[in-house]
């Protein structure tokens, strides 16, 4: 028979703390989402300041306990967990890592600010002070602003005239006045239906768009497919005019609204420095420019509290406390946790930084966080998004992951983007006479001790946006 009755049990879930949850995320960011976030906490909460600090600096390869992997110069790690209620204040600033900076009294130092360049005017704006200075008239200008507002990032307006003209309530040869003029803005061949508009327009500013050009441009469909004799045909050119008639187009901006967008194109910067030791291995470092330093105003704190009798403002100022807290150690986790990772694949790459791409042996997310002791999605985090200025240039951490590849006969397996760097060589240095295939590449490739299948090449050159075998040949037949 059922019946109500009251029932204990216990049992034991895993609970994602907001606090845990802003970890993860610092975790995932880039170096310029994490300033961007820092930024924020710093105008928002009063108790953290920021702090100049020391370098944090680990030697490649690392002992074999993982917590030596970063080096002793990186900060020690520490639970997120950590209970502050018995923390003694001293009245001072609690400063993390070595070195002096910050300032306790909050006070901003504004001299300079007359000093900072004025943010550069985006693609939109160029266009609309262009506009106000080509039409006098107020009716053009408000046509050209509508324009404006229509065109689409790649600098196309692919509205039909008539319509437009209708929705604008003007004439369409006017509407077409207006258009034609603005074309020749800075960048030249914005506000063009399509690519061949786009493209005779600059030819056109620049003076070379002849009888020629036109056939070509009006054969553009024959120039997508390589069909080197039906241009030649068309044009009525030989082969040599024809080879300097398409550089030439291909010296102009198929999309010129796209070269000037809306956002600034920010310089990626390495979140950790290699260079060399003096032993032969590499030292670590974090990038000090990438590396945000806070610190938490215990001092300030004390004093507010002690000065507080509303309960709500000691639960605000009890909450920023905590938040502070918080922030400085998941800054310091996160520090620590990508000189561990950066660390761990130094001491697997060897061979790539030593000799080049041909020795890149393949990685996976589990044998690193094997290593280091860590989950493998803690590692995909650490990973994503940053980079290591290497003596082989500027990399993603992720560029070092790669897939196996099997050896032919027992031998040893190939990285991925070591076979991929292999195919591109062979292609590179292929002649006219002598253009090779996927099969052909296969061959050469397994005579090298790589088994690979011809699926697997051709997926790989065009990865790298290399053309077939066929068109390679017509492109060297025409530049020869």
């Amino acid at each position: 028979m059922l019946a109500p009755r009251l029932d204990l049990r216990q049992s034991q879930s895993l609970v994602m703390t907001p606090q845990l949850r802003q970890a993860i995320k610092l975790l995932h960011a880039s170096n310029q989402e994490v300033t961007a976030f820092v930024e924020e906490e710093l105008a928002r909460n009063p108790l953290l300041e920021r702090e100049e600090g020391t370098r944090a600096v680990a030697e490649a390869p690392p002992p074999a306990d993982a917590a030596e992997a970063a080096g002793s110069g990186v900060l020690h790690e520490a639970p997120l967990d950590a209970d502050y209620a018995n923390v003694v204040d001293t009245g001072e600033p609690f400063r993390i890592g070595a070195g002096s900076g910050g300032r306790a009294d909050f006070s901003d130092d504004l001299s300079g600010i007359e000093e900072m360049a004025a943010a550069a005017p985006n693609l939109r704006e160029r266009l609309a002070e262009q506009l106000r200075l080509a039409f006098p008239g107020p009716r053009e200008r408000a046509i050209g602003a509508a324009l404006l507002v229509l065109v689409e990032p790649s600098g196309r307006l692919p509205h039909e005239p008539a319509a437009l003209a209708a929705r604008l309530g003007c004439a369409p040869d006017v509407l077409e006045a207006v258009r034609r003029a603005m074309q020749r803005f800075e960048p030249v061949g914005m506000f063009c239906r399509d690519l061949r508009e786009c493209l005779a327009v600059q030819l056109d500013e620049a003076g070379r768009l002849d009888p020629y050009m036109v056939r070509l441009l009006d054969n553009l469909p024959l120039l997508a497919a390589r069909d080197t004799r039906g241009l030649m045909s068309a044009c009525g050119v030989d082969a040599e005019d024809l080879a300097g008639m398409v550089a030439e187009l291909r010296r102009l901006d198929p999309k010129p609204g796209a070269a000037g967008g809306e956002d600034v194109l920010r310089p990626i910067l390495p979140d950790v420095l290699m260079h060399p030791a003096p032993d032969g291995g590499w030292v670590l470092e974090l990038n000090p420019d990438t590396l945000p330093r806070v610190l938490v105003n215990r001092g300030f704190a004390a004093r507010a509290h002690v000065g507080l009798r509303d309960r709500e403002a000691r639960a605000f100022l009890a909450e920023q406390l905590q938040s502070a807290n918080w922030l400085v150690k998941s800054l310091e986790q996160r520090a620590n946790t990508i000189m561990k990772v950066a660390s761990e694949i130094v001491r697997r790459q060897q061979d790539f930084f030593r000799h080049g791409v041909e020795h890149l042996r393949p990685l996976i997310l589990r044998d690193v966080a094997e290593e280091v002791e860590m989950h493998e999605s803690t590692v995909s985090r650490v990973t994503a998004n940053k980079y290591i200025a290497t003596p082989r240039g500027v990399l993603e951490l992720k560029y070092f992951f790669t897939t196996a590849i099997s050896g032919t006969r027992g031998a040893e397996a190939v990285s991925a983007e070591a076979v991929r760097h292999r195919i591109r060589g062979m292609i590179m240095a292929e002649t006219a006479e002598a253009v090779l295939s996927d099969d052909a590449i296969v061959l050469r490739l397994r005579e090298e001790g790589v088994d690979i299948a011809r699926r697997t090449v051709a997926k790989y050159r065009e990865a790298m946006r290399i053309p077939s075998s066929v068109q390679r040949r017509r492109d060297k037949a025409v530049t020869a």
